[in-house]
């Protein structure tokens, strides 16, 4: 076996582990595209490694300037650089490729996503919010394509790997872990105060600021209830969360006979890109061994999320209960948030209230979703109503 990828998001910490896995295993992956939205010096640098045939860069202006250092300093790499969004969707449906590595952050990977499943690529899903925000025409689509979609996010890589060989009517509950965040354990008020420094101090995984701030709020929980609904066609209230500070248990599912059966593991995004790329087959590891005596492993522990304290979990239970386009307008406030909150635009718990006001404006409209311009333009004004609740 061997695949042929391009990856979307090639510049951040989900794209440069693919890479990771690329570099070490050569004779079982060829990457055939890359894209980023602005960190044109490391694009530059994986390019000149992996020798893609197109890439991109979603600053158009950056994009240029990408290409022309190209034909400057290696003449010999016959790369195509585009700029803008209509470059990432040709990084997504290259030809040459035959899997689609989506790991670009939030909304905005969904439409290349979209297209690429629509040309019959594979994709390896990284990017959670394609389902939060799409899972209602991107699951029929890959049913119509019949093409693969393989989770990458941890926790549904683990739920996926607990299933293989079950059936689907003995599957009782599923049991997504979550460890908690920097602030576990805090109480409402300590949260006025958070600083950014504060809430990207998260304490096993190293992620990339959206996801670690996710993360801190638990959003990011809530949106993988809603992700896991459409991935595995169930419920959101047969989807439980579970606290579990050390991490080693990356998600369980229960049987309908009582049995429970979960993965284990480092923390690292390492294995589940690998499961996801070499699936059905297994590469060979990069990891440490998992050591069972090591003393993280001694305690294992279970708690309930606080949702007092972290009011944004039970809004994207809620939204994944009503559907429609409640899933993609909250998924929007919290982009527009959390991206004001890391440029100091706004406080921590501001992004709660502007999640919470977008909900308030769309609960109860009950649009069914045709198309994807359906699920963009509700995008676009939960943005602008997010904006509008920040300012």
């Amino acid at each position: 076996m061997r695949r042929v990828l391009s990856v979307l998001g090639s510049t951040g910490s989900i794209g440069t582990q693919t890479l990771e896995v690329v570099r070490n295993n050569p004779e079982d992956f060829k990457v055939a595209g890359l894209c980023c939205g602005s960190d044109t010096d490391l694009l530059y640098e994986q390019i000149v490694e992996f020798k893609p045939s197109v890439a991109s860069v979603m600053d158009e202006k950056k994009a240029l300037e990408l290409k022309n250092r190209l034909s400057s300093e290696h003449p010999e790499i016959k790369c195509e650089v585009f700029g803008g969004a209509e470059g990432t969707d040709i990084v997504a449906t290259v030809d040459e490729a035959d899997t689609v590595l989506g790991a670009i952050v939030g909304v905005a990977g969904l439409k290349p996503t979209y297209e690429a499943i629509l040309k019959g690529k594979d994709i390896a899903l990284a990017n959670k919010e394609t389902l939060v925000a799409g899972g209602d025409i991107v699951m029929p689509l890959v049913k119509e394509k019949g093409v693969e979609l393989l989770p990458v996010d941890s926790e549904h890589c683990a739920i996926w790997q607990c299933l293989w060989g079950e059936k689907k009517e003995d599957l009782d509950r599923i049991l997504i872990t979550a460890s908690g965040g920097p602030f576990r354990g805090k109480p409402r008020e300590d949260l006025v105060k958070v600083t950014v420094s504060d809430a990207l101090s998260h304490p096993t995984w190293k992620m990339g600021g959206k996801i670690t701030i996710d993360s801190s709020t638990m959003m990011n929980k809530g949106l993988e209830v809603i992700e896991a609904k459409h991935l595995f066609g169930v419920d959101v209230d047969r989807i439980d969360v579970v606290v579990h500070p050390q991490s080693v248990i990356h998600s369980m599912i229960r049987m309908k006979d009582g049995s429970v059966l979960a993965q284990m593991g480092k923390p690292s995004m390492i294995l589940p890109i690998m499961v996801a790329l070499y699936y059905p087959d297994r590469g060979n590891r990069l990891l440490e061994k998992f050591d069972p005596f090591d003393p993280k492993c001694s305690n294992l522990t279970f708690e309930r999320c606080d949702t007092s304290v972290f009011r944004l979990l039970d809004i994207a239970y809620d939204a994944g209960r009503e559907g429609g386009l409640l899933p993609a307008v909250i998924n929007a406030a919290n982009e527009v948030a959390v991206f004001d909150f890391l440029d100091g635009k706004c406080g921590y718990l501001d992004i709660e209230k502007a999640v919470s006001f977008v909900f308030d404006k769309f609960k109860g409209r009950h649009t069914s979703i045709s198309s994807l311009d359906d699920i963009l333009q509700a995008d676009r004004e939960a943005r602008s109503l997010a904006r509008e609740c920040l300012c």
